[in-house]
């Protein structure tokens, strides 16, 4: 939802600006799915509205949303559920009253909490009652499985001859990259943690220009994220994170693109290393 909010300011939209999903999801490189969420987030807020067979337009302009001042409530209810799944609290199929028994909270943010995991493809409801998680990850073998084809996936697309990545998108990323070194870390920072490791990992995919390589990416952010966003690996290992990644990105900034490669097969493989401890 904040990068929806930068590219409203960025690009100075006034109410009655029509917003896009594909054009979006193609700008911010991610799927169209966080996308159609976050429009329908902002228009809870009345930010925007939706119009019968015209889709969604700007209705208000929003202020700008500061990373450090964004509420972790809901961040808080999917780490908990996170780690209910992780210690085996909270079965592969579930109801509500269930899990906000387990949680003890309310009937609304646990819905809100569940359909924003059925959205990121975490979860789906199953028919006539609950709901069911669709989460191999929790499976160690399939977790480094999982990082094996992403060695060789995300090498290829940057050695792709079509890869291209925009200067915006890199100062994008650099600047999050920073202010996760910069700033403390809580328990609530991990699902920060993911969403930012989630799209660089696929904004670089994407930038491959081979389809099938994103969406076989954006498919591998799905089975992880629950997993990850119950982080057990401690403040130091985000900082190694976040710098090889920002190394990564000085590399393809000056287009020195097998050296990139390189040391995203240096990143992938010491990412995997923490998966058989």
């Amino acid at each position: 939802m904040r990068r929806i909010v930068e590219v409203i300011h960025k690009d100075n939209l006034q109410p009655g600006a029509r917003l896009r999903q594909s054009q979006l999801a193609e700008r911010l490189r991610v799927s169209r799915t966080p996308v159609r969420m976050a429009l329908e987030l902002l228009e809870a807020q009345g930010v925007v509205r939706h119009e019968p067979n015209r889709g969604m337009r700007l209705a208000s302009i929003p202020p700008m949303i500061e990373i450090s001042k964004a509420p972790p409530a809901d961040e808080e209810l999917l780490i908990a559920i996170a780690r209910l799944r992780r210690e085996g609290e909270l079965p592969e199929q579930f109801a509500e009253l269930e899990l906000m028994r387990l949680t003890g909270r309310e009937r609304t943010p646990v819905r809100q909490a569940l359909i924003k995991l059925e959205g990121l493809g975490v979860l789906q409801r199953r028919k006539g009652y609950g709901w069911q998680f669709f989460d191999p990850a929790r499976d160690m073998r399939a977790r480094e499985e999982s990082y094996n084809f992403r060695l060789l996936i995300e090498c290829a697309a940057i050695l792709s001859p079509e890869f291209s990545l925009s200067a915006e998108w890199i100062r994008s990323m650099r600047a999050r990259h920073e202010a996760m070194l910069a700033g403390p870390w809580t328990e609530t920072s991990s699902v920060t943690l993911f969403e930012m490791n989630a799209e660089f990992h696929l904004g670089i995919s994407a930038a491959s220009g081979n389809r099938y390589i994103e969406e076989a990416m954006n498919r591998q952010n799905q089975l992880r994220r629950l997993s990850n966003y119950n982080w057990q690996h401690g403040s130091g290992r985000v900082a190694v994170t976040c710098r090889e990644h920002l190394e990564i990105l000085d590399r393809l900034e000056h287009g020195e693109n097998e050296v990139a490669a390189a040391l995203m097969r240096r990143h992938l493989s010491g990412a995997r290393g923490t998966v058989r401890r």
